[in-house]
């Protein structure tokens, strides 16, 4: 029943690792679930996970709508994103644990509007890059049923704290032509962070109908009061009239949040899972304002993941693939709806699919 438990519960642990595909910044805000610790609170009191995440997002979506001669006429920007989460989790007892995430980052952007421009042929195409730690995320989380009375399942909830650690100030140099490189801060999607400190809820849950199979949710979500981080999408250089009417010169700090739902078929140490995930950056957050710039939208995936569990250590992949992408309306686009009486609505890319593969100890 232990390993049944660890293998269902496995899926709590990766839930809030969230980080979307492309423009739409979800960035990794750390956290994950112990969901183990429903089975092991007697005898692991430490484990260490390790995850590797990456995604390649190049689609260009306005609302729901692809603009595919974007990628027809080569223009389309590409975001190559890899983070590596390092998650250690602290067993308090069978009710309560701590957790401290640290994540990676390290992103690659290829544009052309950027530097010489759209028109400016495939030698107007050059690279952004970031790399560096995260916001790192501290956690506390509580199991609300006995896990020894409830073994078959549990419903745990947990509390945590979003570190302004990344630096959201991250520059580069963009080419305009052979001469001239001007340094700036790099685009929203690709800062190490967003310069607010913010705070996380989140409801993990699952249920074990038989020893083999069984169900699991998540729901988690960063709150983001602060409204700018001060930081200029100019990209070094001047912002434009329009830029600062409708108050996207600087970036916003976003809320995020996602959802996760599926089930899950154990045989012996191997168990195999199927969902569905959502992941989204609404374009007003719930607390404090929403002005500044940012790419609202949401992604819909559907998610296969594969474990295997050892004695003490367990190896995992998942890839969600995405069925639906959406880039909603921003708040800057509202506004300059209402002014002009034209709808307005920016886009963004959206990656195909997420790669996440890793490993936990447990000690």
């Amino acid at each position: 029943m232990k390993k049944i438990l660890f293998a269902s519960a496995l899926y709590l642990l990766f839930a809030n690792q969230a980080q979307s595909q492309g423009c739409v910044a979800i960035r990794s805000t750390g956290g994950f679930c112990t969901r183990d610790q429903a089975a092991s609170h007697d005898a692991s009191k430490w484990m260490l996970s390790v995850s590797n995440r990456y995604f390649k997002s190049f689609r260009h979506f306005v609302g729901t709508e692809e603009q595919k001669h974007r990628t027809e006429q080569g223009t389309e920007v590409i975001n190559y994103s890899y983070t590596l989460n390092l998650t250690l989790t602290r067993n308090l007892n069978k009710y309560w644990s701590l957790a401290l995430d640290v994540p990676i980052i390290s992103n690659v952007r290829s544009s052309m509007y950027e530097h010489g421009g759209n028109n400016g042929g495939e030698g107007a195409r050059h690279y952004t890059r970031s790399f560096g730690i995260g916001d790192i995320r501290i956690s506390a989380y509580r199991w609300l049923l006995d896990p020894t009375l409830m073994p078959k399942g549990n419903i745990q909830v947990g509390l945590g704290l979003k570190l302004p650690t990344g630096d959201y100030r991250y520059q580069d140099f963009f080419v305009k032509n052979d001469t001239t490189r001007v340094l700036g801060p790099v685009d929203q999607s690709i800062q190490l962070g967003d310069g607010g400190t913010g705070f996380t809820t989140e409801i993990n849950a699952f249920y074990n109908f038989t020893r083999q199979f069984g169900v699991y949710g998540n729901f988690f979500y960063l709150f983001n009061p602060r409204e700018q981080n001060g930081v200029s999408t100019a990209r070094g250089g001047t912002p434009s009239a329009d830029a600062i009417k409708y108050g996207t010169s600087v970036m916003s700090v976003p809320d995020q949040f996602m959802i996760r739902a599926g089930a899950s078929f154990t045989v012996d140490q191997l168990t195999i899972s199927a969902g569905v995930r959502e992941e989204c950056q609404p374009s007003e957050d719930l607390i404090g304002g929403s002005k500044g710039f940012r790419r609202p939208g949401y992604i819909i995936s559907i998610e296969p993941g594969l474990n295997y569990q050892f004695k003490k250590a367990t190896l995992y992949a998942y890839a969600p693939f995405a069925v639906k992408r959406n880039r909603t309306q921003s708040v800057a686009d509202k506004l300059r709806t209402r002014a002009t009486g034209v709808y307005a609505q920016g886009d963004a890319a959206f990656a195909d699919y997420l790669v996440n593969i890793g490993c936990s100890f447990r000690f």
